[in-house]
């Protein structure tokens, strides 16, 4: 589904759900859901909410494993491995989006999650515990975060007609599309560089500790394993909640200013709240660090290479999304330049303030 598109970029309308319905899985899911009396909508919610959180549990564990193993920062696997796996949801809903003519929506997806990850879950994460930071890698992953929100909106740009970008938008291109996977691949082979030549600074005592979980390779497949079933989980349990909200009569708005809002990020915020649950808060910055950037290139690199004429970025992209997009990466920028070995609370409420201040926004304009 596409949550963060539809809330932002204006689309969401739950009469006829047409965001939603973008997939043949999202649709059987949606109807299956219809068809269900409301106890059983509770059993539901109330069994995968259990395995979504029981997925995260296993999921933060094993990436500290993990990160022991290899005798590599946390933030580093949170931000390559974690975040790759949290990111395919929004990679497949814009993908289908895209084959299925609606290019707008697929780019809203990969911008309205960009500014639902670093504001919202990075946000609810800082209040719920400062965040430590190991500097070194997150300046070099947070200037590739920021770098590549800045080629999003200047590849999108009609630069043979710029004084009416206001008025007419702009296109992602198809041969950008791929240019983002190329820049992808090449994201993936250098973070494999750096975890290779990293050494751990953390913890010590961690990896004799976690000998008992077994080598490398046993440690990769609980962790695609919890992914999955973070992923799963979340793509079950957000239309059984949406049709309990229904049923329940809930107003249209508060629906959409919360579960439309992060539904496609669920993965992430769960995976943040149980890493700082667990003491593990460079996890949760690594995990949103990395799945801004591949919101840039795997998510709307993918969707455009797919499509013939690209994305499309109306004017509402230019006036709203991409300045929204930009200020929240820069204000996280600017956040991390002033903190010292830790994000703190007063940021993370910021953080806060500007995803409520933009979600507001997104709601008079719809």
């Amino acid at each position: 589904m596409l949550p963060n598109a539809c809330l932002i970029h204006n689309s969401f309308h739950l009469s006829s759900l047409p965001c939603l319905l973008l997939s043949p899985m999202e649709e059987i899911l949606s109807h299956f859901m219809q068809g269900q009396s409301l106890p059983v909508l509770f059993l539901i919610i109330g069994i995968f909410l259990f395995t979504l959180g029981k997925g995260a549990d296993l999921l933060v564990d094993e990436a500290v494993a993990l990160s022991l193993r290899w005798g590599v920062p946390t933030v580093l696997i949170g931000a390559t491995i974690v975040s790759l796996g949290t990111t395919l949801p929004e990679a497949a809903v814009s993908v289908v989006a895209a084959v299925g003519g609606k290019p707008s929506l697929a780019l809203g997806n990969a911008v309205g999650s960009i500014i639902c990850d670093t504001g919202l879950i990075l946000g609810i994460a800082t209040v719920m515990a400062p965040l430590p930071l190991n500097r070194a890698i997150v300046n070099r992953q947070g200037w590739i975060q920021l770098g590549a929100g800045f080629l999003l909106v200047i590849t999108c740009l009609p630069f043979s007609d710029l004084g009416e970008v206001f008025t007419t938008g702009g296109r992602l291109p198809q041969m950008m599309g791929f240019v983002f996977l190329f820049l992808l691949a090449t994201y993936l082979y250098l973070s494999v560089r750096w975890v290779s030549s990293g050494n751990a600074g953390e913890d010590s005592l961690g990896t004799h500790a976690n000998k008992e979980k077994g080598g490398p390779f046993l440690i990769l497949l609980k962790l695609f394993f919890a992914i999955a079933l973070v992923v799963i989980s979340s793509q079950i349990l957000i239309p059984a909640v949406e049709e309990t909200a229904i049923r329940l009569n809930i107003p249209n708005a508060i629906i959409a200013a919360t579960l439309v809002a992060f539904g496609t990020s669920l993965p992430e915020l769960v995976t943040a709240i149980t890493a700082v649950r667990k003491g593990h808060g460079e996890l949760a910055v690594g995990n949103i660090i990395g799945a801004d950037i591949l919101n840039v290139l795997f998510v709307a690199g993918a969707a455009a290479a797919v499509t013939s004429d690209g994305l499309q970025a109306t004017p509402h992209f230019f006036r709203f999304l991409f300045p929204a997009m930009i200020g929240v990466l820069v204000v996280f920028r600017i956040g991390i330049f002033l903190s010292g070995d830790k994000l703190k609370r007063p940021f993370g409420i910021l953080l806060l303030s500007i995803y409520l201040l933009v979600t507001g926004v997104s709601l008079t304009l719809s």
